[in-house]
């Protein structure tokens, strides 16, 4: 069964409701690699229930399910879908505790070929239940690496090109260790894919063992900002958006590299994140707005 354009552009997701406190917070903290060291006072403040902060990347595990596209009947090979590109904006600063829903809808579809695989966009809203305000902004492009062909559009209705790291020298680097067993303790904060736990489907899926979230990368790469940018204030990292572009193996080491996109004191950066052990990069295209 080919993929079908059709329903995916008009399925109704259902909105998720989502209770949070410090327990999500900590848990999530832990599972981006926060907690290493239990003398960075830095780091401390997201792990720790005195004086709580919540990681400014924490709307990425808000107020979602990750199954809805497989549960459909949307003809998508489940196996060899993989996660392509993410964005993030934040309207307000994340609350360590609240009550939120998230309300998600596909935007477009595109058809890259018989051989290259569709490209799935989606949004999700982040908003407050109480009052209905608007917290954050989620931008999401599903690779499905085996369901091109279908007879779709070849490109986007509203072609967005991508952000493009500068060739001189990086102004920053930082360097983050994952752990082991991260990719199992990340999915404690709701994505439960079995590529990411399970050696026998991760082979199945191509890889020789399980791999860290896409997400979770991308949690790693905005723990390097807040600790290189902003002093571990979450509230001045107000956005950030990425192309994944190799997969991560729990506990390699993760090198943020970063380019100052001027010199003012809240402006926009460019960042790319290498695999050290490997010098593969797995996110590339990447561009943050720092607030002042």
């Amino acid at each position: 069964m080919p993929l079908d354009r059709d329903k995916l552009l008009a399925a109704v997701i259902p909105d998720i409701p989502q209770s949070y406190g410090a327990r999500d917070c900590i848990l999530y903290a832990l599972g981006v690699g926060l907690g290493q060291d239990p003398t960075a006072r830095g780091e401390l403040a997201f792990v720790y229930e005195q004086g709580l902060k919540a990681l400014p990347t924490y709307p990425l595990v808000q107020g979602y399910t990750p199954y809805w596209l497989r549960d459909g009947d949307f003809g998508l090979t489940w196996s060899h879908a993989v996660h392509g590109e993410q964005g993030l904006v934040l309207h307000a600063p994340v609350a360590a505790q609240g009550e939120v829903i998230g309300r998600e809808r596909v935007v477009d579809v595109v058809d890259k070929g018989a051989d290259k695989g569709a490209l799935i966009y989606s949004e999700r809203r982040i908003i407050e239940r109480a009052t209905g305000r608007l917290l954050a902004t989620l931008t999401q492009t599903t690779f499905c690496r085996a369901d091109g062909g279908f007879g779709g559009p070849r490109q986007r209705r509203e072609l967005q090109p991508q952000h493009a790291v500068p060739s001189r020298p990086p102004d920053l680097v930082c360097d983050l260790a994952t752990r082991p067993e991260m990719a199992l303790i990340y999915r404690l904060s709701g994505d439960v894919n079995p590529l990411h736990a399970d050696p026998d489907f991760a082979r199945a899926a191509g890889f020789p063992r399980p791999i860290l979230h896409g997400l979770a990368t991308m949690g790693v790469a905005g723990h390097a900002l807040l600790r290189t940018l902003c002093g571990y204030d979450p509230s001045r990292l107000t956005a950030m958006s990425v192309r994944f572009s190799a997969p991560v193996f729990p506990g390699e080491t993760l090198r943020t590299e970063i380019w100052r996109d001027s010199h003012e004191a809240g402006a926009s950066v460019s960042f790319r994140l290498r695999v050290k052990e490997r010098d593969a990069v797995a996110i590339d295209n990447g561009r943050a707005e720092i607030s002042p």
